[in-house]
């Protein structure tokens, strides 16, 4: 029996019951994801692998900062949580403060220009993650010369490929700008409704490249498609493991929706578990738990419990969530995929990137389709809002970002100030699944082998599937471990202070 199979964990690998008597191998910084964050790997003396862990090192506290506030500065100060995907906390925000005004019904002008904002945001995110990202391991291999494993690689090998990437998240940058105003940071959407209509002058300069935006997302389909092909022992092995799926889905037809939707989670085998709950009832159906090793928190349905009711959200889960995608180019390429699972769900990590350009192709048809409506370019911006005192005062608003499932939960007083916020953002839902795979690469490709660069990539490729913000899954203080040392201008330590988990800190006796 290992270490790891005595420990009170119920999850494998997670603690050793002696980490003091392992050897520690750390990867940090994980590189190539947005914010900051490290894996350690514990090793017994024949390099088996009895705990592997990511941590999340940062801390931003955004939750704290906004109470207080005024209700219509938020939709705005939250996107400083983030500069990948500022658009999803903008909308999830707006979507929230709409429920808090009493506004449950956008003007068709106003809810079509925050769709066309949200679609060119996922279609940027998504291309500048599996381009500029994660495209270095597919194509040259997780254990490639370190030398190579880049953009600028992928751009000297690959240059049509890598030409279509960076296009491809221009104009989704363009999108952004003319329905928000900036490319990063934009104001387009307010508390019950936007601010602006889309100009002439950038409906044409958007529906003129539209139709080509569809046939690169379409190849990129084609070449994720391609890969997994070419390597089908690879990609349904590597980091592939059974969870639960959680995403919005459309009300009736059960459709993809990354805008809006109700609340749908399914099984490794496709069964409903959750189905068609009301966004505002989200606190019904999630629970999340702190440990002391991760400033991001393990979101659970609490109907399960934490051991079996974690789950995965983001394109991976959307794709096999939802009843079919409304755009038939990208409905097509999802029969393909779900074929590949042939008959289960799909749950190998690196389907992620296979399923995030299914949804590159989705974001650049409603694209299309959205800059043929005449709403965009006239119409109300502002629905009616209630009068202070007639105000529910509380809203959730919740999203598919990017990353998967965003949600923003806010109470607002009749002085207009925040006065509670939470936020549970697409990253920490993935928390469990990100140590699940961790663990799986760990196991599956590390026990007993000598410990080289390529094979540490390994893990690394593993987390960037899930393209991970840690800037933006860390709002909880939890109950992480904390050093803090002083140190004299001559390098020397003046004093160090250590917080053991449990909180009680203790001051080390210092050498001279």
């Amino acid at each position: 029996m290992t270490d790891s199979a005595t420990s009170s964990s119920p999850f494998p690998l997670e603690t050793a019951a002696h980490p003091e008597r392992l050897r520690r191998v750390a990867i940090d910084p994980v590189s190539r994801v947005e914010g900051h964050g490290k894996v350690t790997l514990l090793l017994d003396e024949d390099n088996r692998v009895q705990q592997a862990r990511l941590h999340i090192v940062e801390f931003r506290g955004f939750e704290a900062f906004i109470v207080g506030r005024p209700y219509w500065e938020v939709p705005v100060m939250v996107q400083r949580l983030c500069g990948i995907c500022p658009v999803s906390h903008h909308l999830a925000a707006s979507k929230a403060l709409d429920r808090v005004l009493g506004v449950t019904q956008l003007t068709p002008s106003a809810e079509k220009m925050r769709r066309l904002m949200q679609y060119g945001q996922i279609l940027q995110s998504h291309a500048l993650h599996f381009f500029h990202l994660s495209s270095p391991d597919l194509l040259f291999g997780f254990d490639s010369d370190v030398r190579q494993r880049h953009i600028v690689g992928v751009i000297e090998a690959h240059p049509d490929i890598a030409k279509k990437g960076v296009l491809l998240r221009k104009f989704g940058q363009e999108v952004v700008r003319a329905t928000s105003g900036k490319r990063i940071h934009g104001t387009g959407s307010v508390p019950g409704g936007i601010n602006r209509h889309l100009s002439p002058a950038d409906h044409r300069l958007l529906r003129g490249d539209a139709a080509q935006m569809v046939q690169w997302s379409l190849d990129a389909v084609h070449l994720t498609a391609q890969l997994h092909a070419a390597e089908p022992a690879l990609y349904n092995r590597f980091a592939a493991f059974d969870s639960n799926f959680l995403s919005l889905v459309r009300p009736d037809d059960g459709a993809m929706d990354l805008y809006d939707g109700r609340l749908r989670c399914i099984d490794p085998t496709g069964q409903r578990l959750v189905n068609d709950v009301d966004d505002q009832r989200y606190l019904d159906l999630i629970e999340e738990e702190a440990r002391s090793w991760s400033y991001m928190k393990f979101p659970y349905l609490r109907t399960l419990g934490r051991e079996a009711g974690w789950y995965r959200v983001g394109p991976l889960a959307r794709v096999q969530t939802c009843d079919i995608i409304p755009t038939p180019l990208a409905e097509a390429e999802r029969q393909r995929f779900l074929a590949w699972g042939a008959g289960r769900q799909v749950g190998g990590s690196l389907a992620y990137h296979w399923a995030r350009m299914i949804e590159v192709l989705h974001c650049a048809e409603i694209i299309q389709t959205l800059l043929e409506d005449p709403d965009l370019r006239e119409g109300e911006m502002m629905a009616p809002l209630l009068p202070p005192g007639e105000r529910p005062g509380e809203g959730v608003g919740i999203i598919e970002a990017p990353r998967g499932t965003l949600i923003h939960h806010y109470r607002v007083g009749e002085d207009d100030l925040v006065t509670h916020c939470n936020l549970i953002v697409s990253t920490t839902h993935n928390n469990q699944a990100m140590n699940e795979a961790v663990r799986a690469v760990a196991r599956d490709d590390f026990d007993g082998r000598d410990i080289t660069e390529g094979l540490l990539n390994h893990i690394e490729v593993a987390i960037r599937a899930y393209d991970p913000c840690l800037s933006c899954a860390t709002h909880a203080l939890g109950q992480m471990p904390l050093e803090v040392s002083l140190v004299n201008a001559d390098g020397s330590l003046r004093d160090q202070v250590l917080r053991a988990p449990g909180g009680t800190l203790q001051r080390p006796s210092l050498a001279g």
